[in-house]
């Protein structure tokens, strides 16, 4: 069974944008859980325009499914994932102004450097995955540094899916294969939706878990939270 995990930055951007506590973060984390999500993912970024560093605490406290931080490895955001050992941290190569994360890491030419953040992350029994291009090198390279997982970027599936599902997936099918290969874990995320969703978990038979936000977020305003929840499961399963 491929695990849906909820990604909560567009309720946290939504909070944010009146400066009170509405919606309330921590209760949609639990709601989430409740209605059948099997992890929460955060993004805190520099800016803090989404799920911002002090939410972090209060979110590890009472997810009771996957708790997944991910961002960029700087410093400030080793030190706070350190703190609050998360289930799993998903290491992205967002530049601090990024709309939205849109590459995945050279697992090749910055393999120095996340080693030793990989390292650092697994001495606390933290899970690490990096963020990935559909590319088996970068799967290889992943799993040469010491990587648990790898999340590939789907962002480029999800934009040529409509015009062709076969060419769409056939890069991630590749690195599925790679990943096998090389017994690294496999997780994916961006935009993915209601429309995509099965084929592409159809098509990588050995895929583990999905991170969905933004289209979950956006079906919730016609269908309810719940009914999204649950609509995305059963694309699932």
């Amino acid at each position: 069974m491929v695990r849906l995990s909820v990604n909560i930055n567009k309720i946290a951007l939504i909070r944010n944008s009146r400066g009170s506590n509405k919606p309330d973060l921590v209760t949609i984390a639990q709601d989430c859980e409740k209605f059948g999500a099997q992890g929460i993912t955060v993004h805190p970024r520099p800016d803090q325009r989404h799920v911002r560093y002090d939410d972090i605490a209060l979110l590890k406290a009472v997810v009771k499914t996957e708790f997944n931080i991910e961002g960029n490895p700087t410093r400030d955001f080793i030190e706070l994932v350190c703190a609050n050992k998360p289930h799993q941290v998903t290491l992205v190569p967002d530049e601090p102004g990024a709309l939205t994360s849109n590459a995945g890491w050279d697992t090749v030419k910055h393999a120095s450097m996340l080693t030793d953040i990989i390292s650092e992350f697994k001495s606390y029994g933290i899970r690490v995955s990096l963020f990935a291009d559909p590319d088996p090198r970068m799967i290889e390279g992943a799993k040469k540094i010491g990587a648990d997982r790898v999340e590939l970027y789907t962002g480029p599936y999800a934009d040529h899916f409509a015009e062709d599902h076969k060419s769409a997936v056939a890069a991630y099918a590749e690195a599925a294969k790679q990943a096998a290969v090389c017994s690294i874990g496999l997780n994916a995320g961006h935009d993915l939706d209601l429309h995509n969703l099965k084929y592409f978990k159809d098509e990588l038979p050995n895929l583990l878990e999905v991170s969905i936000g933004h289209a979950l977020v956006c079906d919730a305003l016609y269908y309810g939270l719940k009914n999204s929840i649950q609509m995305y499961l059963r694309e699932l399963n």
